[in-house]
């Protein structure tokens, strides 16, 4: 199995490779920063307990931050190598895919479509826990938070696709989130009639995420078929999905949150489809755990255009160890 068969970091305590992790990227960070002019950190720059930091969202919309337009070129390497310090080159070119999507929406569009209106935002100070950073714009939230020595979060991260499957131009054929649509289409077609029948959890797609900024409370109890009820082919395919988010983080980041889907015992997931079985039709997936979620809808445009988001409901902000440290410094 993709996740069992790995070897894994203890997520709870701080191990030598999560501090050289943090150190990682408090260095990529500390160095974006200091590559700035004091007007450009100015606004790259936000408290780290500021409520700016939890409000997230992936439309167009005016942001705070520094944005990749009014960085020069050794500005923007630097920010690229602070990505690189969270993301290997899948989720690298992943952010990258988002981008070339705005480009092609300018194209169609106008200039109201901007590959370069993705917002960089410093959270605190880096390497003084608490801190965190940010990478928004229009169908994209990579949050960022090292909440203690020892814990690294990246949660919530969305990623959306406009179109799904560029049908023209120069990037004709791409589909950035195609693969994860594959996987659930295998899974979908490897399930008995019984295991399909309830897996489908309503006959129309949503229309949109459940969890979107603010709703997380909508989604209820997991639904669907639970994976303790599926063979090993089954099983094999949901954790590949599982993998398509968790697998975009660098490899010390990923064995940890790996773990930490392991811990909430794979048996307890369930994975729910909505909508139709037919390609091209409007359909929604998730895989939930008692923590982790992960979502699929493609609904908008006829069915060609994908929002999709990785949450871990305990952990988003890195929430959990926040709460759990505020406690212990109430009550010393």
């Amino acid at each position: 199995m993709v996740l069992a068969a790995a070897s894994f970091l203890p997520f709870g305590g701080a191990s030598a490779q999560t501090v050289d992790s943090a150190q990682r990227i408090a260095t990529a960070a500390s160095q974006f920063l200091a590559g700035l002019d004091d007007a450009q950190r100015k606004r790259a720059t936000i408290a780290f307990d500021s409520n700016n930091r939890f409000d997230w969202h992936y439309i167009p919309r005016s942001r705070q931050g520094l944005a990749l337009s009014e960085m020069k070129p050794a500005q923007r390497q630097t920010a690229q190598a602070l990505f690189a310090s969270v993301l290997n080159d899948r989720g690298l070119q992943a952010i990258e895919n988002v981008r070339i999507l705005e480009g092609v929406l300018r194209e169609q569009q106008g200039s109201f479509r901007d590959p370069d209106r993705y917002y960089v935002s410093i959270f605190g100070t880096p390497g003084r826990f608490p801190w965190g950073w940010r990478l928004e714009g229009h169908h994209l939230s990579l949050n960022v938070a090292l909440p203690t020595a020892g814990h690294i979060t990246a949660t919530p991260f969305f990623i959306g696709s406009n179109p799904a499957t560029v049908r023209e131009g120069p990037h004709r054929g791409l589909r950035p989130l195609g693969a994860a649509e594959d996987l659930a289409r295998q899974l979908m077609n490897a399930l008995t009639g019984e295991q399909r029948r309830t897996a489908i959890i309503a006959e129309r797609s949503f229309g949109e995420i459940v969890a979107s900024p603010g709703r997380e409370r909508d989604l209820g109890q997991p639904t669907g078929l639970a994976l303790s009820a599926m063979d090993g082919t089954a099983r094999n395919l949901v954790e590949a999905l599982i993998d398509r988010f968790v697998g975009t983080l660098a490899p010390d980041l990923a064995t940890a949150q790996k773990q930490r889907v392991i811990e909430q015992e794979l048996g307890r997931f369930r994975f729910a489809w909505a909508g139709p079985l037919t390609p091209g039709q409007a359909h929604y997936f998730r895989v939930h755990g008692p923590v982790t979620l992960i979502e699929h809808d493609n609904t908008q445009n006829n069915a060609n255009h994908i929002h999709s988001v990785w949450r871990d409901l305990a952990a988003d902000f890195g929430n959990d160890v926040l709460a759990d440290h505020y406690r212990r410094e109430r009550h010393r």
